[in-house]
């Protein structure tokens, strides 16, 4: 787990406290010992999947010219559902076509996690990730692609088990060019061969 900052541990036995009143209200019983310490655990597990760890943009001049896509797939999604607080997961296809610079390959996966790591809805989470991109790095296209299984509909309401829900996101080329926008989605969405990298 990644360790909290010392300044965050005062949220976090208030957090604590709330936890411990809250499954009280709800009935659960606290006074065995594998759960004596369940509202601790609870306060620090959604401390820190709404703590994104800070980061600065690496970008590098684009010294060659190169100016093909960049995609990098299956980056990991792990956000709170904003309206019941329950995690949503799943994976990012997240790339652009790059201007004058480019970007760390590393940093698009903590883009995607900045934005993950806060009460969200796939949609503005989607949005979120392709703006910063357009914003920091003014690539000539952006493109970006959330698959995501969301517990708030698997584990109660109507529990449809299995399903996911696909967002996208296009800016510049990857919006207005018919032809980068075909090849953006075919390469974002294309089924990995069997037993390939992941």
């Amino acid at each position: 787990m990644t360790a909290l900052a010392e300044s965050s541990w005062a949220p976090v036995l208030t957090a604590e406290e709330a936890a411990e009143a809250f499954l009280t209200a709800l009935g659960v019983p606290l006074d065995t010992e594998s759960r004596r310490r369940t509202p601790y655990r609870m306060a620090r597990a959604y401390a820190e999947m709404l703590t994104p760890p800070p980061f600065e943009p690496t970008t590098f001049p684009n010294d060659e010219g190169y100016d093909e896509l960049v995609l990098a797939r299956s980056l990991p999604v792990r956000s709170l559902c904003e309206h019941h607080a329950l995690p949503f997961v799943g994976v990012a296809h997240v790339g652009y076509l790059p201007g004058h610079r480019i970007l760390g390959l590393s940093k698009l996966a903590r883009v995607v996690e900045m934005f993950a790591r806060r009460p969200q809805v796939q949609e503005r989470l989607t949005q979120q990730v392709a703006d910063w991109l357009q914003t920091h790095l003014a690539p000539r296209g952006v493109g970006v692609v959330v698959e995501a299984e969301h517990l708030c509909m698997t584990m109660r309401g109507v529990r449809a088990t299995g399903t996911s829900t696909v967002t996208s996101a296009v800016h510049g080329l990857l919006r207005d060019d018919a032809r980068s926008r075909a090849e953006f989605f075919a390469l974002a969405t294309a089924a990995r061969p069997e037993g390939g990298a992941r």
